[in-house]
């Protein structure tokens, strides 16, 4: 795909969840049509989509037929199975490419690639059984965190360490899964770059956020975050310096750690991020728009930010604070649709915009 995409041309989007809805609506808004991939049945991404393929990702005619239908196809998700990705790449174009996919799919590439394009992260070592394990806690120190090397998120696929623990008895715990131990980073404050890439080389940034989370899920972030210009400055050339190495087009989550030391990279997302929520209620372009812009080839918008805002998730009983928040000034309700509340479910978001 070498020339944007007209108005009415489909975009295609691999997982049908709330990332997923909020794109949709987004492409809407653009006068493009949206085609869901989703395994499960019923996402939230179904209610706003123009339409939405169930099928499990092994499904290799669900999948040809779903490329066959868009024009370019972009994913709401990491975990998509390789094998996929073969099938609809073999048909269709896959935005952000594939490298920054495979990259961010395994923790320790990850962090081995971000290393060596020069960038500070926390101290890591590669972990595949007890041996090991206690290798690299003999090398890192305590406290750290084991983590899976894939399919962790909010919090899962992850164990802290402080030190004392029976090593042998912990990497039973995580079930012989290969790991990346991490060491612990002091940091003064978390943070976020929510960054867009085109497929011209062009790049945006949105302003920093600061986040804090709860129990391993994001609970707030707030913009402005609490750091100096100088400190702003370098987040967004450093996730900028992320998108370049990638040759990268759409929109990526860079989370960071505030330190004494300067910034260390905890993470990167290669798609729209929970963080970046605040962008629908503080700028005129948001995270999804910016997305779905950069995928469809066409200019990056202006992602300036317009006012202070507070993103708050609703997790799980959250959802019953709604008809409060539903009266609340400057207080705008993203609900994502979903028919059943359970602990530890993102429910919905709320951005307060906090006024001087």
């Amino acid at each position: 795909m070498t020339e944007p995409l007209q108005t009415g041309a489909t975009i295609g989007i691999l997982g049908g969840g709330q990332l997923g809805r909020m794109l949709s609506v987004a492409a809407a808004r653009l006068g493009f049509r949206t085609h869901v991939f989703e395994p499960g049945a019923n996402p939230p991404a179904a209610d706003v989509a123009h339409a939405v393929t169930t099928a499990s990702y092994d499904d290799h005619s669900a999948l040809t037929a779903f490329a066959n239908a868009c024009d370019v196809v972009t994913f709401e998700f990491e975990n998509i199975p390789t094998e996929a990705l073969d099938v609809v790449e073999a048909i269709t174009p896959i935005r952000p490419g594939r490298e920054a996919l495979r990259i961010s799919q395994d923790r320790l590439m990850e962090k081995t690639y971000l290393s060596d394009l020069g960038l500070q992260v926390a101290p890591f070592a590669d972990v595949t059984d007890a041996a090991t394990l206690e290798a690299a806690v003999a090398e890192i120190g305590t406290p750290a965190i084991l983590k899976t090397r894939r399919f962790g998120y909010d919090g899962k696929g992850q164990l802290r360490l402080k030190g004392g623990e029976d090593l042998a008895a912990t990497w039973a715990e995580m079930g012989g899964a290969p790991c990346v131990l991490e060491g612990f980073v002091d940091f003064t404050a978390e943070i976020s770059v929510i960054a867009a890439r085109s497929a011209t080389g062009e790049v945006a940034c949105f302003d920093p956020g600061e986040n804090v989370h709860r129990d391993g899920i994001l609970h707030t972030t707030t913009v402005p975050a609490r750091i100096s210009n100088a400190q702003r400055t370098d987040a967004v050339l450093l996730a900028g310096r992320v998108l370049n190495a990638l040759d990268y087009v759409g929109v990526m989550g860079v989370e960071l750690f505030v330190t004494p030391q300067g910034l260390i990279v905890n993470e990167i997302a290669p798609r729209v991020h929970n963080s970046g929520h605040w962008t629908q209620n503080g700028c005129t372009v948001d995270q999804f728009e910016q997305h779905i812009r950069a995928v469809a080839g066409w200019p990056l918008g202006d992602g300036q930010r317009y006012a202070d805002v507070v993103m708050t998730n609703l997790i799980g009983n959250d959802m019953d604070r709604v008809p409060d928040l539903a009266r609340a000034r400057d207080t705008a309700l993203h609900l994502y649709g979903k028919a059943e509340v359970k602990a530890g479910r993102k429910m919905g978001h709320v951005n307060q915009i906090i006024r001087g």
